[in-house]
């Protein structure tokens, strides 16, 4: 066998020559991480203020999360849901108990696969309740990320991911964010069956809920007859204070979906019925080959454990602050933002008007200065690091942004 050239250039051209080009990573192979930390194949070190997507929130390495996965390995690492297997039972109780509103779980793999699911459940309900397909109608909002499916694209609310994939499934509705008044016009019609919204928008440029949306929401959906469907695949599992983001505006949903955090990295999603709906779905009318896998049922289980504790939540409350604070402190001397908004350890830095459409640029500087960031469409900076990022970390982080910035509004 020949030897393998494994240097970053050598890589690098793999990914180009083989990968279907659907990404455009930066040019860079990430090889291991401890903590809040990364390395590439040279040897060089980043903060990560970016955990995989809002994935990695207990960070890299966990030792709890490696002895389930240890653990697990030497057991089972696959039977498919024609048996049961202890993880996924004990994770599904476990959810619903966290969760308070639950009374069921279905298991799969990703956010999109937990989101197709939501969907189809809110129409099968919607059928049961005797309503035709004309009068199914799910209301999403502008600015959305719900997946990649074509099902889940259709309900993200963003055409910029819609385009090229027509004919679209019908079915879905599309309203400004936080505008109440014309969800209050939507159901004028009769024919929603569901609203199904993000507490906190990630893609769409981290905008939260404004204060009372939610619960004017769950209002018109009970005055209606419609189910609320949550998707806190980003901005659940702790990720913005509490364990569920819906938790801040006390209303009860009646679906939850989540995935990323859940895992840590482990590739897991699940979708939350509460009682409305927890009986709708009966033998075959929806299924999953590896929903449920005893490897990642097994790490989700610590992962949930950890992510619920009173450690982890205060630390976000903390860091949170403390990466406000050294946002508004670099902005006070660079002006580059024009607002700075979020929930716990998901903030956005929107890009005032000279920087528009340049945030891909940041990304590049900062990765420069061992700094990984990510973006939230082209006028916004996304921070979610780790929910375990310690004060040494974060400080370290915010000083390698600083240099970042000023190298590229110096550039």
């Amino acid at each position: 066998m020949h030897s393998q050239d494994s240097s970053a250039s050598s890589l690098i051209s793999l990914g180009k020559r083989y990968w279907l080009p659907v990404y455009k990573p930066r040019e860079l192979v990430l090889d291991h991480g401890k903590g809040s930390r990364v390395w590439d194949t040279d040897g060089r070190d980043y903060i990560d203020f970016g955990a995989g997507i809002a994935v990695n929130a207990l960070g890299h390495q966990d030792p709890d999360l490696l002895a389930a996965l240890t653990a697990q390995a030497h057991k089972l690492w696959h039977a498919s849901n024609v048996f049961y297997t202890e993880p996924a039972l004990r994770l599904a109780e476990e959810l619903v108990h966290a969760a308070h509103f639950a009374e069921r779980v279905f298991l799969c793999n990703s956010g999109a696969e937990a989101n197709e699911a939501a969907i189809k459940l809110v129409r099968k309900w919607a059928a049961a309740q005797g309503r035709g397909p004309d009068k199914r109608v799910i209301v999403t909002f502008r600015g959305s990320f719900h997946g990649r499916t074509l099902a889940t694209v259709t309900a993200t609310a963003q055409p910029k991911y819609q385009e090229g994939y027509e004919p679209l499934p019908a079915g879905f509705r599309y309203l400004d964010f936080n505008d109440a008044d014309a969800l209050e016009k939507a159901f004028a019609g009769g024919d929603v069956a569901a609203v199904m919204l993000e507490p906190v928008q990630g893609e769409g440029g981290v905008v939260p809920a404004a204060a009372g949306f939610l619960k004017r929401v769950r209002e018109l959906c009970d005055a209606h007859g419609a189910l609320l469907v949550l998707d806190e695949i980003q901005c659940g599992m702790g990720r913005t204070g509490t364990l569920f983001a819906h938790a801040h505006d006390h209303v009860t949903p009646d679906i939850v979906t989540l995935a990323k955090a859940l895992g840590c990295g482990m590739p897991i999603g699940a979708m939350l019925a509460g009682p409305k709906v927890a009986e709708v779905m009966q033998y075959g009318a929806h299924g999953t080959t590896f929903g449920g896998n005893p490897l990642a049922a097994a790490v989700a289980r610590v992962a949930l454990r950890k992510l619920a504790s009173a450690e982890v939540l205060m630390n976000v409350e903390r860091q949170s602050n403390d990466l406000r604070a050294g946002l508004l402190h670099i902005n006070h001397e660079l002006h580059l933002f024009d607002e700075i908004r979020g929930r716990g350890l998901m903030i956005g830095a929107v890009l005032a008007a000279a920087y528009k459409g340049r945030a891909g640029e940041i990304l590049d500087h900062a990765a420069a200065h061992g700094l990984l960031v990510l973006q939230a469409g082209p006028d916004v900076l996304r921070f979610v690091p780790p929910l375990t990022i310690d004060d040494r970390e974060m400080a370290e982080g915010l000083e390698r942004l600083r240099a970042a910035l000023g190298a590229f509004t110096a550039a």
